[in-house]
């Protein structure tokens, strides 16, 4: 029978779930240097560097992939002589790893803007200094939102190492919730 900690972890009993580095993976929203999964045996999150990955593609295809896709096919127009670096060779050997093992790799998810502009309005509205609180509320409107939030933050060391341990919170909620849909999603990890 599953304990409610099996029901939130998906990993191992055995092994931790580092928050901070999901975290981290789950607010690189962009995605332009790296790609992040979480392997579901080790609980250990598993990096893959976009250009180092491109280069390794770049070699075996003979032309550059103008994007990292991670849905890429190996097939037929692989250059079977190419020459890899050790670098390019261990990239492409742990991008596929990664990516032919669903069961055991699933890739973190970017955090959803709609619940960050939520946490960053819940926090302005916490802030007790007045004029701190009205540049708060004033950063979270238009477009760059959260950019001029962090920026507001900047004059008060004291609110900025607050927001951090609001938002390290909120997280965490975002985060339980998350693994708690891996379990679900994969049926049979219930050692």
């Amino acid at each position: 029978m599953l304990t409610e900690r099996d029901r939130l972890f998906p990993v191992k009993r055995n092994a931790r779930v580092n928050y901070d580095e999901i975290q981290k993976a789950m607010e690189d929203v962009r995605r332009d240097r790296f790609d992040y999964f979480l392997d579901l045996e080790t609980s250990k999150v598993v990096v893959l560097s976009v250009a180092a990955l491109n280069e390794a593609l770049t070699v075996l295809y003979g032309k550059a992939s103008p994007d990292y896709d991670r849905d890429v096919v190996f097939d037929s127009e692989v250059n079977l002589d190419a020459e890899l670096s050790d670098r390019c060779e261990e990239t492409l050997d742990v991008a596929l790893s990664v990516l032919m093992d669903e069961r055991r790799y699933v890739r973190i998810p970017e955090r959803n803007s709609r619940e960050a502009f939520s946490v960053m309005k819940s926090f302005a509205s916490t802030v007790q200094a007045a004029g701190l609180r009205r540049r708060l509320e004033d950063a979270l409107n238009g477009a760059g939102s959260f950019k001029r939030f962090k920026d507001a933050l900047l004059s008060d060391k004291k609110e900025r190492k607050r927001w951090h341990g609001y938002n390290a919170k909120a997280m965490r909620r975002v985060i339980a919730v998350w693994l708690s849909g891996v379990v679900e999603a994969r049926p049979g990890n219930e050692e």
